[in-house]
């Protein structure tokens, strides 16, 4: 029930800002644009157009965008697209601006922790949660998610978000964690929900969290919040106010008189027994005059009842809040703790928090401020752009207020400064949020990651002292990583020898780094920047920058083909925004517009707020742009496309034609749900997970949005969540889709025989539903592949060659595995040459063929696959294992810490642990075994290996 007492507050809509993770600069010394011909006569040198062509309208339409609209709001972009669809135009127009240079690029600092030795760090963390008291496990965990935020990969960073909140203990950790979590899922991108909508899960429950104290059994309970605890306890204390009471006294209040049972109200706090039962005067009137005492004598006869029933359900709001001062006045601590779990219950909106939390500050009322917060929290991106959240927030005296209860924590500003940067890097926000975050550090890691961050958005700033100030806080703190900040702050203030000096002494003094080389690139010239950053790929391929300068330096030179190469090398294994920006720019200005549109495309599918050109210019005008300047394609004819690209494992091609679907069909949550699948195969778990929501948001059916949602919950570590909705989506509607959802979660665990004959029953009954191609060789494949597990050899072969029919080319690995498995490992070898002939990304391919050789074939098809992809783990582990069987341990030894430097995988911690045991080395596996652990705490055989390891040190 709402009452009077929340009153409306205008809403606030603010335009989100564009973001984008690239820092290119453009060559300031390009020469202008031609002027138009009508001032001059003729185009420009290197234009084909005529006067009034579509190049001078193209040039006049980009020049307008730069000058007018550098920066628009995601929510309003409409481009009229150029008139003539077989323009030719010189790259000159598409590129005022020119190239990017050499001299002007640099890479980002990262926000994150990184570390000299990252497998030492997750021991320490490891051993920290394994050792600590149960109280303060919610922080050591919290200590795992920021380094895990180094780490690529989402699901590791979530992991250990859930079980900091698990193991949280106050409200007030477990408001901030819950609503991190929900934050993290982004289910305020859902359509037909609310941020205090039941979730479902009890982790991040809005009612569950307003309960003090350690559940470790919550993880996955169901949710609380359907108020059946708060309904038990009102009947518990429920009690009869109609039978007689007697009275034997009487509160007045201006001219009327509210009457009580003196031994109640004595029994609210010990000043009100010392008043009436005390030497006090009072204690001998039967009438007490309470007219100043600040209460009406509706909040006293609320107080009089609350005496004797312990309940405040039937009294309004601003009765409760005039009991809650009362309570405060006379030290009445059982009515406070009723008033304020009261209030707290009451907090659903934004607009009742802001109401509310005045008073919870003001009345030093926990659970009420805490509801609050967790409204503000759940409402978050949109809320912190509410100036009087941003107060609550960021000002020095909002978190003195809020520190006064025991609500300013370290946990709340880590959780309010990622947003607050996400959002805008550069903004006043941000530095107040992060100047709060530097207050509550308390701990060793707590204190270099604010001191790094705030130095980060201080570089951003271009305020080159401060930033370097705290990036030297961040050195005194333990963090080495700063170094590269006080480097780049002293480089940006013309100091580049004192830069140079710092870098050099790092990489002289600790093993090195592909990031120490990659920055010492950057204060060195000529053959000495490039083995820098040669060095740095070498030790690190992940980092792009490198990639980047190269080929920019190509370009510099004219050897437009060679550039592209280079930015092939590591698109092959990671979709990185910024280097497919680099890859467009360079295609204009080599006229290859296609793959301009390609690139650009499938950019705006991982960033759809994408700045080009240095964020002068949005992603979605450059593809109006070059759309009339690309082949045109019908939706038919995209449909043929995407088949193609789809059966040559060309990913981003294939993210490229359905981008290109979508702008002809938005609504279409068929192919946002196939966004998704190439999102993941491309490893971009948030893309995808973006994809999904839309997918599910535009769903035009009960039975599809339980689909989609399934999907959600399936990818978010839900298993038996998404189970539930398969479930209930066959029940209205059979189909393709919740069939191969059941089947994918069903088998996604050790199947028994009985448990495998159902889930090709369900993969059975989806191919019996209407599909596409594209999903009905997918389930094929993976009928094959559940029928070789069940030693169905020829009906294996026969959904593989059913699943080639329709072009679906990665059943050759399956027909290959067959083949193996019949002992006919040529036929083996010979399907996966097919695979590798057809496939466009096709490291995979050649590493599954090594299986299929001899050894010295497999080495020079591992080399191949390390080549193409070098975050693939099985090659580095099988050469570790060749050079184990030939005693060359250290060689061995090498080989896995030259993959760990990079990736810290389980599997790979997991062999050099045991190849440091085997070779006597026992801290050294113990350490690896507690680095793997971090990772995954219930890997059985890496549990075993710790044991042994640790037998010899146990027994001292």
């Amino acid at each position: 029930m709402q009452h009077n007492l929340f009153t409306t507050m205008r809403s606030l809509k603010l335009a989100e800002g564009c973001k984008g993770t690239q820092v290119y600069a453009l060559n300031p010394s390009a020469p202008p644009p031609p002027p138009p011909p009508g001032n001059s006569g003729g185009g420009g040198s290197g234009g084909t157009g005529g006067g009034g062509g579509v190049g001078d309208k193209l040039l006049q339409h980009l020049s307008d965008h730069l000058r007018v609209n550098s920066v628009r709001s995601k929510s309003s972009r409409t481009y009229p697209p150029p008139s003539q669809a077989n323009a030719v135009v010189s790259p000159e127009f598409l590129l005022p601006c020119g190239l990017p240079v050499t001299d002007l690029l640099e890479p980002q600092i990262d926000l994150c922790l990184k570390f000299v030795d990252l497998v030492e760090k997750m021991a320490e963390v490891y051993r920290r949660i394994e050792n600590c008291s149960q109280f303060e496990k919610s922080g050591a965990y919290l200590e795992q998610c920021a380094i895990f935020r180094g780490i690529s990969d989402p699901k590791l960073f979530r992991r250990s978000l859930r079980s900091s909140r698990q193991h949280a203990v106050d409200v007030h950790a477990k408001v901030v964690l819950a609503s991190w979590l929900r934050y993290e899922r982004r289910e305020d991108e859902l359509i037909g929900t609310t941020s205090m909508d039941c979730c479902g899960r009890n982790l991040e429950c809005p009612k569950a969290t307003l309960v003090s104290g350690y559940e470790p059994e919550s993880v996955y309970d169901p949710c609380v919040c359907s108020g059946a605890s708060r309904s038990q306890m009102m009947n518990e204390d429920e009690c009869s106010t109609s039978e007689e009471v007697d009275y034997d006294m009487s509160f007045c209040i201006g001219d009327e008189e509210v009457r009580c049972v003196r031994y109640k109200i004595a029994s609210l706090s010990r000043p009100f027994k010392a008043m009436l039962y005390g030497g006090f005067r009072e204690m001998k009137r039967a009438t007490i005059n309470f007219t100043q005492n600040g209460i009406s004598v509706e909040g006293m006869r609320a107080a009089e009842i609350f005496s004797r029933t312990n309940r405040l359900d039937n009294f309004p709001p601003n009765v409760v809040l005039e009991l809650l001062k009362l309570a405060n006045r006379f030290c009445c601590d059982e009515l406070k703790s009723a008033c304020d779990s009261h209030l707290a219950h009451l907090v659903n909106s934004l607009d009742e928090a802001m109401l509310l939390i005045e008073y919870g500050l003001e009345e030093a009322a926990y659970l009420l401020v805490a509801a609050c917060l967790q409204v503000f929290l759940r409402e978050l991106p949109s809320s912190m752009h509410n100036p009087n959240v941003i107060k609550i927030f960021c000002s020095a005296e909002g978190r003195e207020r809020l520190a006064s209860l025991g609500h300013a924590s370290f946990t709340l500003y880590f959780f309010l400064s990622q947003i607050a940067m996400e959002d805008d890097m550069k903004s006043n926000t941000t530095v107040m949020l992060l100047e709060r975050l530097v207050e509550c550090a308390v701990d060793n890691w707590e204190k270099q990651l604010a001191y790094h961050q705030l130095g980060v958005v201080m570089l951003e700033r271009k305020e080159y002292k401060d930033a370097q100030r705290w990036f030297n806080a961040a050195v005194e703190a333990g963090h080495l990583y700063s170094l590269v900040g006080v480097a780049r702050s002293k480089f940006k203030r013309d100091h580049r020898y004192s830069a140079y000096k710092i870098i050099n002494s790092l990489i002289s003094d600790h093993k090195a780094t592909g990031w120490m080389h990659q920055e010492r690139s950057l204060y060195c010239s000529g053959k000495e920047k490039l083995l820098d950053l040669d060095t740095a790929t070498e030790l690190d391929p992940t980092l792009t920058f490198p990639y980047k300068f190269r080929a920019v330096a190509l370009v510099e030179e004219n050897q437009f083909g060679a550039a592209i190469a280079e930015l092939n090398k590591i698109l092959g294994f990671k979709a990185s925004p910024d280097c497919l920006e680099m890859r467009a720019w360079i295609s204009i200005g080599m006229e290859d517009y296609e793959g301009a549109l390609k690139d650009i495309r499938a950019l705006l599918t991982l960033e759809p707020n994408f700045m080009m050109f240095n964020w002068k210019i949005h992603g979605d005008h450059m593809v109006e742009l070059l759309r009339p300047l690309a082949q045109q394609w019908s939706q038919a004819d995209c449909w043929m496309q995407l088949y193609d690209r789809w059966s040559s494992v060309d990913d981003i091609g294939s993210l490229a034609v359905v981008h290109h679907m979508l702008a002809n069909d938005p609504g279409k949550s068929l192919l946002r749900f196939r966004q998704s699948l190439l999102l993941l195969r491309l490893n971009c778990q948030k893309a995808a997970m973006r994809s999904l929501r839309l997918a599910r948001n535009h769903s035009k059916s009960e039975h599809e949005r339980l689909v989609y949602e399934g999907w959600i919950l399936y990818d978010t570590g839900h298993r038996e969540e998404a189970l539930a909705k398969a479930e209930e989506s066959i029940s209205i509607q059979r189909s393709f889709e919740a069939f191969f959802l059941k089947a994918y979660a069903l088998a996604d665990s050790t199947l028994d025989p009985d448990s495998s004959n159902y889930v090709i029953q369900l993969l059975q009954e989806a191919l019996k539903c209407p599909s596409d191609g594209l999903r009905k060789g997918q389930a094929l494949n993976n009928l094959g592949s559940v029928y070789v597990d069940c030693e169905k050899l020829d009906l294996a072969a026969d959904c593989y060659t059913n699943a080639l029919t329709i072009k679906h080319t990665r059943a050759h690995q399956g027909l290959a595995r067959v083949y193996h498995l019949k002992n006919q490992r040529k036929a083996a070898f010979d399907e996966m040459t097919k695979l590798i002939e057809k496939a466009q990304n096709n490291a995979s391919a050649y590493e599954k063929r090594s299986e299929y050789c001899d050894r010295e074939m497999a080495q020079s098809d591992l080399s191949l696959a390390t080549q193409l992809d070098p975050l693939r783990t099985y090659p580095y582990r099988y050469r570790a294992a060749v050079l184990m069987d030939d005693h060359k341990e250290s060689e061995a030894i090498d080989e896995l810490s030259r993959a760990i430097s990079f990736k810290p995988d389980l599997q790979l911690l997991h062999l050099r642990a045991a190849f440091y045991d085997s070779m006597g080395e026992g801290a050294a596996a113990i350490k690896d075994c507690e680095a793997a652990l971090c990772i995954d705490p219930g890997h059985a055989d890496t549990l075993e290996l710790y044991h042994k390891a640790r037998e010899p040190n146990d027994q001292k």
